[in-house]
């Protein structure tokens, strides 16, 4: 992503508009999350590696805290969202 947005603000219906703009945080987060891990994965220095992890953590609250507001805006995403974890539910026990 590095700083787009994956969408068309054109595009968008207004009554869509925040519920698209919580799900470009999510993949912006996603994003960061990836790259801090993969660049603390490849460095020898211990120091950056702790550091790239514990930011790389921080992302992960940030990514809760859209999905947050995301389910408070979108009642089918929260609908959908509890529909895969039962049948994740079912098919790993």
């Amino acid at each position: 992503m590095l700083s787009q947005l994956p969408l068309n603000l054109e595009k968008v219906k207004n009554e869509d508009l925040d519920k698209e703009i919580l799900r470009a945080g999510m993949i912006a987060e996603l994003d960061a999350i990836n790259l801090y891990e993969q660049m603390a994965a490849i460095t020898q220095n211990e120091n950056i590696k702790k550091v790239l992890l514990d930011i790389a953590k921080e992302e992960k609250t940030h990514m809760g805290e859209f999905q947050a507001l995301l389910l408070r805006e979108d009642k089918e995403q929260e609908k959908e969202l509890e529909e895969g974890k039962e049948e994740v539910e079912e098919l790993t026990g």
